[in-house]
C-alpha cells in the first residue's frame, strides 16, 4: 500500500495529497477547490471538534447557529473588512429564478450579520459579556488550493464575544489563543508558537490579531489557530452599545476566534511518514485495532475466543476495532491499518493464544522495536499507557524537529537560508517595506511576533535598522 504514496522526499506536497487520498480521510469534490471529507476523515475532525468543544464549554462560551447568508449591506459596513475579504467573496444575485434586490454573500466570516444579531440583543451592563461559539462553514474563494489546507468551502469554529471594556476583550482574545495551544499541544501533539500578528498579517477589521504557529514536517509554517481583538471596530459600524452603569451609553468591544479543518492537515503533515498517517491517540477515530492470525481452521475459534477477551478487558476505554475480515490476510491488514495511521495494533495468534498474551505493535515505530508482548492479564493497563507513550512521543519528536529548524540569524544572508528550511527567529522592524522585500525574496512571511521577548533592542535582520521585537518568519501554507 505504500507503494501509492510518493515519498516524503521526493515531493513533499504529492506525498501530503497521497495521504490523504489513500487512507480516505477526504476526496476532491466536482466543484473546484472543494473536497468531500470521507468518514475516516469526519471522525478525525469530529474528535477535535468535541475536544475543543469541551474547552469553550469550560469557559463559559455557550454554541448556537447563525445565517450561511448575509446582505452584502452588511459586509460593505466595516471597511477594512470589506477591503479585506473582497477578493474571495461569493454572491449571491439570483434566487428563486429572479434577481434579488440585495446580492447576498456566502459567509466568508460571521462577524457582521452576528454583529447586527449582538445590538438587537445587547440593551445593558447587565447583557455582558455575550460569549458565543458557531460550529459551521464558510466560503472563500481561493485561486489555489489544497485538501484541508486552504479550500474553497470548510469546516470551522468562530466565536464571538462582546463585553463591556477594552481589557475584558483583550483577557477573552488571549484566553481563547491559550485554549487553541492547549489543545494543539495535547491533543493533537503539535507544538506551536503563540503570537501577535504584524500589522500586515491581522484579520481585516481587528485592532489586534493572535496566533499559535506550528512547523509542518517540511519545515514550513502553517498558521494554525487565530484570535481577535476587533476593539470597538465592528461595534460601531453595527451600533452594539450597551448603557453602562453610570446610565450613560458605550460601545462594546468585542472578538472573534477560529479553528479549521486545516488542523487535520497539520496533523498528517507534522506526524505522517512515508507508510501513511501517524495519528495522535487521542484525536485517532480507531486507537486499538485488533487483528487475528490463523492457518488452520482449528486454529480460529481458540484465536477468536482470545479476541472477546481482549474485548471484555478493554471494554470503552478505548475506541476498538476488530479486523476479523478473512478475505484480506494478516500483512495485508498491517499495511493498511499503519496507512490508516490506527496507534496501536493488538496481534494475536495461537502462540499468543497459548502463551495468555497479545502482541502490542506501535505506529509511531514500526519493526520489532516498537513491538511488545503484554500478559491478557495486564492488558488494560498496558494499552493505555502504551497510547499515553505514543501521544508524548508524537509530540517530543515534533518538538524536537521544530528546535532543530529554528534559527536565530543575524544577518540577512543567513536569514534566506533560515527560511530556506524552517523557522527563523531574528531582531525585526515591522515596516512595511522590509515586510514586502523578504516575502518578494525569500517568499517568507512574519508569521507572529511571539510572546517570550528577549528585551532591549537588536538589529533588524532585513534592513539593519533598530528593532525592538524577535519575530518569527518562515515560509507558510
Amino acid at each position: 500500500m505504500a507503494e501509492r504514496i510518493t515519498p516524503r522526499n521526493q515531493d513533499y506536497s504529492r506525498w501530503y495529497t497521497d495521504v490523504i487520498l489513500q487512507a480516505q480521510l477526504a476526496d476532491y469534490a466536482p466543484v473546484r477547490g472543494c473536497m468531500v471529507m470521507r468518514p475516516y476523515g469526519y471522525a478525525l475532525w469530529e474528535n477535535a471538534r468535541d475536544a475543543l468543544d469541551r474547552r469553550f464549554k469550560a469557559t463559559g462560551h455557550e454554541n448556537a447557529y447563525f445565517p450561511l447568508f448575509i446582505p452584502m449591506s452588511f459586509i460593505q459596513k466595516e471597511a477594512q473588512h470589506v477591503e479585506g475579504f473582497s477578493p474571495e467573496l461569493a454572491v449571491v444575485t439570483h434566487g428563486g429564478g429572479k434577481e434579488l434586490d440585495e446580492p447576498l454573500v456566502v459567509r466568508p466570516t460571521s462577524e457582521t450579520v452576528i454583529g447586527h444579531m449582538y445590538s438587537q440583543w445587547i440593551q445593558s451592563y447587565r447583557d455582558l459579556p455575550v460569549l458565543i461559539n458557531q460550529w459551521g462553514n464558510v466560503v472563500r474563494w481561493e485561486l489555489r488550493t489544497r485538501p484541508f489546507l486552504r479550500t474553497m468551502e470548510f469546516l470551522w469554529q468562530e466565536g464571538h464575544t462582546a463585553h463591556a471594556t477594552y481589557e475584558e476583550a483583550e483577557e477573552e482574545t488571549l484566553q481563547m489563543l491559550e485554549v487553541y495551544a492547549d489543545f494543539a499541544i495535547n491533543e493533537a501533539a503539535i507544538p506551536v508558537i503563540r503570537g501577535r500578528k504584524s500589522e500586515s498579517e491581522k484579520f481585516a477589521g481587528a485592532d489586534t490579531s493572535y496566533s499559535i504557529e506550528a512547523m509542518m514536517g517540511d519545515g514550513r509554517a502553517l498558521q494554525s489557530g487565530t484570535s481577535h481583538n476587533l476593539g470597538q471596530n465592528f461595534a460601531k459600524a453595527f451600533d452594539i452599545k450597551y448603557l453602562d452603569r453610570s446610565n450613560e451609553l458605550q460601545y462594546c468591544w468585542t472578538t472573534s476566534w477560529g479553528l479549521s479543518w486545516r488542523m487535520m492537515g497539520a496533523v498528517v503533515m507534522v506526524h505522517g511518514d512515508d507508510q501513511g498517517l501517524i495519528l495522535p491517540p487521542r484525536l485517532a477515530p480507531t486507537q486499538v485495532v485488533v487483528v487475528p492470525i490463523w492457518k488452520k481452521d482449528e486454529e480460529r475459534q481458540a484465536v477468536l475466543g482470545a479476541i472477546e477477551k481482549v474485548k471484555a478487558a478493554l471494554g470503552d476505554s478505548v475506541r476498538l476495532k476488530v479486523d476479523d475480515r478473512e478475505e484480506y490476510s494478516p500483512g495485508w491488514k498491517f499495511n493498511e491499518w499503519e496507512l490508516r495511521g490506527v496507534p496501536l495494533r493488538i496481534e494475536i495468534g495461537p502462540r499468543d493464544v497459548a502463551q495468555e498474551q497479545v502482541m502490542l505493535a506501535r505506529r509511531n515505530q514500526l519493526g520489532r522495536a516498537g513491538k511488545s508482548p503484554v500478559p491478557l492479564a495486564g492488558l488494560a493497563s498496558a494499552v493505555t499507557d502504551t497510547l499515553t507513550l505514543v501521544q508524548n512521543e508524537l509530540l517530543q519528536k515534533a518538538t524536537e524537529f521544530m528546535e532543530a529548524n529554528t534559527r536565530e540569524p543575524t544577518d540577512y544572508e543567513s536569514f534566506k537560508e533560515a527560511v530556506a528550511q524552517g523557522f527563523a527567529r531574528a531582531w525585526w522592524c515591522g515596516t512595511a517595506e522590509c515586510e514586502n522585500r523578504v516575502k518578494e525574496e525569500t517568499k517568507a512571511t512574519t508569521r507572529c511576533i511571539p510572546f517570550d521577548q528577549p528585551g532591549g533592542t537588536g538589529r533588524c535582520v532585513a534592513c539593519g535598522g533598530e528593532a525592538k521585537e524577535v519575530a518569527v518568519l518562515a515560509r507558510a501554507y
